[in-house]
């Protein structure tokens, strides 16, 4: 028994010695960290969406009653008001409230009392507003959950079944090697933007939920081929040979010797995917069938730029945005893969 435990406890600081070295390797470059900020940026902004842009406030104080994050709670006696209501109210009944960075909601139409119908940037509304009258920033800003919460689950569910068939046809062969082949070329042979959009114009736009499940279905092809070409690879070592030798079950000698081995090559694919979501899901709603409206997306507000063409800003913000969330995808993925190439 305490032989095991000794062995367990070794091999976990094999594990945090890989990790400390990756991190250290990958967060060498400038631009590996660079890039690794603007991520996290996206993610925290699209994590505290409700929290930047909100037609409610953060909390406020109305009728001697105070009211701590109505955007989540959504008290009944606030219901009909908004930041810039509550700002009148304060103003005659007295009060207080803390507003937002951006004090208005994705979808919020009316502000003030009116609609500002493809607004310039100004300093009411700091990127502008939409044909609808929507807040651009606030758009942008609720887009970015739409666009990291497909790239992540979608990636989510490719690596997760990529992985599985692909260590599988791999390391068994025979049935399971045909079963992931046939997938492998059945979704190759069709460009992936038409077999999602195919699919998607099938099944009608529902959620984003829908897209991300499609998207996840259709393009763990590639971590599936990435994991067969390393356990394959993997399987010829000699301490691989040494575990069989030994008399290892299949599951063990996968888990411990095997898997971890090709963990490094599975993560530089699926990273690289994150980005490659993301463009597909820009892409779908800049066309219809992506985020069903009215859910905020950056492709969704190109599409609005594509009906204003002399609105530069529909197009300059949301494109600056995501342009620069994919770019900061693909320099993380690459200075992740030569991390874990030298290790």
């Amino acid at each position: 028994m305490k032989k095991f435990k000794f062995k367990k406890k070794r091999d976990l600081g094999i594990s945090r010695l890989w990790l400390y070295k990756v991190n250290r390797r990958f967060y060498a470059r400038l631009a590996n960290r660079l890039a690794a900020g603007l991520i996290l940026v996206i993610c925290l902004t699209g994590l505290l969406a409700d929290f930047i842009a909100s037609e409610k406030p953060l909390a406020c104080r109305i009728d001697e009653k105070v009211h701590i994050l109505p955007a989540l709670f959504s008290p009944p006696e606030l219901v009909d008001y908004d930041n810039q209501s509550i700002l009148e109210k304060i103003a005659a009944d007295g009060g207080w409230t803390l507003a937002p960075p951006v004090p208005y909601g994705p979808n919020q139409i009316k502000v003030w009392g009116g609609i500002d119908w493809l607004a310039p940037p100004g300093s009411l509304h700091w990127l502008g507003t939409d044909s609808s009258g929507r807040d651009v920033l606030a758009r942008i800003v609720h887009g970015a959950r739409s666009a990291m919460l497909v790239g992540l689950s979608s990636m989510l569910i490719c690596t997760v079944l990529g992985f599985f068939l692909g260590a599988l046809a791999a390391y068994f062969g025979g049935f399971w090697d045909r079963i992931a082949n046939a997938g492998i070329e059945t979704l190759t042979a069709f460009p992936t933007l038409f077999l999602i959009l195919g699919i998607q114009g099938l099944l009608g736009i529902s959620s984003i939920w829908q897209l991300v499940i499609v998207i996840g279905a259709t393009r763990w092809t590639d971590v599936a081929r990435v994991t067969r070409a390393e356990v394959l690879r993997t399987m010829n070592e000699e301490y691989v040979d040494a575990a069989r030798a030994l008399g290892l079950s299949h599951v063990r000698i996968l888990r411990r010797h095997i898997l971890p081995a090709v963990l490094g090559p599975v993560l530089v694919s699926a990273t690289f995917g994150i980005a490659g979501a993301i463009l597909i899901e820009s892409t779908l709603s800049f066309l219809g069938y992506g985020a069903p409206p009215p859910t905020a997306s950056w492709g969704g507000l190109l599409a609005d730029a594509f009906a204003s063409q002399s609105c530069y800003w529909l197009v300059l913000y949301p494109g600056i945005t995501l342009s620069l969330t994919v770019l900061a995808i693909n320099i993380a993925g690459e200075g992740l893969s030569d991390a874990v190439d030298v290790i």
